[in-house]
């Protein structure tokens, strides 16, 4: 069976067809498809090359989207990656393959490859509506982190059927940087999260892997969510941490090789003690020492938004070994 890569160049291939019938509203203006979104509104914001060795390739000025036909099709019928393929091999008259052969040579929704196409679509975080949910949390990126991006419309399948809606996209890799997963933290155009009633969703491969902030070290930290993560990042940006996600997901992280020192971050719950508890059992078979970091609140943003970015460091460093407070404090 054809695969992502294979359909797309057949799409590519007749490029301006396939933009007339996903993009009706566009025009064709020299080299170039025309239109206002992924939707197919009326416009001149997206842009999609018909001819040459990038045919297929498009991009939407006004958002930063861009991708390719398969992807286009994705987003313009609310589908996910595998649902597209379907549909592309319906346009190009492809014959589909058996039942057996589908389970067998296509990956179910939420795949690595399903998420390494979103993040791929998505957008780094400076100057974003992502940038200005984590502001309001306390967390101010003096630094790049390339675990996070944004994406202006992502898509959550709801019983009401398919929305739009911009999201905080954040990587879960494995120890050699691949992505595995994905976490989404959908947002109000005002910078907070999304009212809905779960809006974070992770996809993907996420058992025994993390959402990385820093390079793999003998001394890391561990904790469960984004955001109390990235508040310890604050407080120490040169220590090296991940995010698990969920305390379930916590306690059965793989530990790096070169691991020596895990600080973990509890939560301030039975769930965060559980997830200390299983760490620390399981550190002893791994010749690791470990250490809990614990809140003065429920979690380390708490603090962070209750007392401020230096009572948090000055909670936070009489918990660690002493070698570490000078190798992870920021000098000044």
């Amino acid at each position: 069976m054809e695969s992502a890569g294979d359909l797309s160049r057949r799409l590519a291939c007749d490029a301006e067809a396939i933009c007339r019938q996903f993009l009706p509203n566009g025009r064709r203006q020299g080299r170039y498809w025309l239109v206002g979104d992924v939707q197919g509104h009326r416009g001149r914001s997206l842009y999609v090359r018909l001819t040459g060795p990038r045919a297929g390739s498009w991009t939407d000025a006004a958002t930063g989207e861009h991708g390719d036909l398969l992807d286009l099709i994705a987003l313009n019928r609310g589908l996910s990656i595998f649902e597209a393929m379907a549909e592309a091999r319906a346009v190009l008259r492809l014959p589909l393959p058996v039942s057996g052969a589908v389970a067998a040579a296509m990956a179910p929704t939420g795949s690595p490859e399903a998420c390494r196409r979103l993040f791929a679509a998505s957008k780094p975080l400076p100057g974003t509506l992502a940038e200005r949910y984590l502001a309001k949390r306390g967390i101010v990126l003096s630094y790049p982190e390339p675990a996070l991006r944004f994406h202006p419309r992502c898509h959550r399948r709801e019983p009401s059927g398919t929305i739009s809606l911009p999201a905080l996209i954040a990587a879960v890799t494995d120890d050699g940087g691949h992505v595995t997963g994905l976490h989404r933290t959908w947002l109000s155009l005002a910078g907070d999260k999304a009212a809905l009633d779960d809006p974070r969703r992770a996809m993907g491969h996420l058992l025994g892997n993390a959402v990385r902030f820093g390079p793999v070290g003998a001394v890391m930290a561990a904790g469960e969510g984004l955001e109390t993560m990235l508040s310890l990042r604050q407080a120490l940006p040169l220590l090296p941490a991940v995010a698990a996600l969920s305390a379930a997901h916590l306690a059965a992280w793989t530990f790096p090789v070169l691991l020596r020192r895990l600080y973990v971050v509890c939560d301030a719950d039975a769930a965060g003690e559980w997830a200390f508890a299983r760490l620390s059992s399981r550190s002893h078979a791994a010749a690791l020492t470990v250490l809990p970091l614990r809140p003065r609140l429920d979690d380390l943003n708490s603090d962070l938004m209750a007392y401020g970015l230096m009572a948090l460091r000055e909670w936070i460093v009489p918990q660690l070994a002493e070698g570490d407070i000078t190798t992870f404090l920021p000098c000044g």
